[in-house]
């Protein structure tokens, strides 16, 4: 058997790895097992095929490291409009309580909510910004 195959099936292992996964990573992996295939196919020795697929898995992951795209995105999920579908839509404040907390209507519920640091306590239009256990953390509107 031809050990190019070898190679592809390592690759498509990383590939369905990948899918289940979705960190890039076993990606890069994989397009090195194809330089590893290709090189096998064309008769390079096997020592050389290691080499080449461990140069193709570095360099497309620096590659993407230095496009970003294995940047991390985001803040804590706490804070993060991507994980908390809460953070960004805006509540009204009656009034504020002594220790900066207040009682909302919000998503057809009454809510635990505390005002941001170096917001004033006013009542009105206020903006989520951030989730503490149950509790909103609110700033006021722009």
């Amino acid at each position: 058997m031809n050990p190019a195959w070898v190679w592809f099936g390592l690759m498509a292992l990383a590939l369905i790895g990948e899918v289940m996964t979705g960190t890039f990573y076993l990606l890069m992996v994989a397009v090195g097992f194809a330089v590893a295939g290709i090189a096998a196919w064309l008769g390079v020795d096997i020592a050389w095929q290691l080499v080449l697929c461990a140069a193709a898995v570095v360099l497309c992951t620096l590659l993407l490291k230095r496009l970003n795209v294995l940047k991390k995105r985001g803040g804590p999920p706490s804070s993060n409009a991507n994980v908390n579908m809460d953070i960004g839509q805006t509540v009204k404040v009656d009034a504020w309580n002594e220790d900066r907390t207040a009682r909302v209507w919000y998503r057809g519920a009454h809510w635990q909510a505390e005002l941001a640091p170096g917001a004033e306590p006013v009542a009105g239009q206020f903006v989520i910004t951030e989730m503490r256990g149950n509790s909103l953390v609110l700033s006021p509107t722009r």
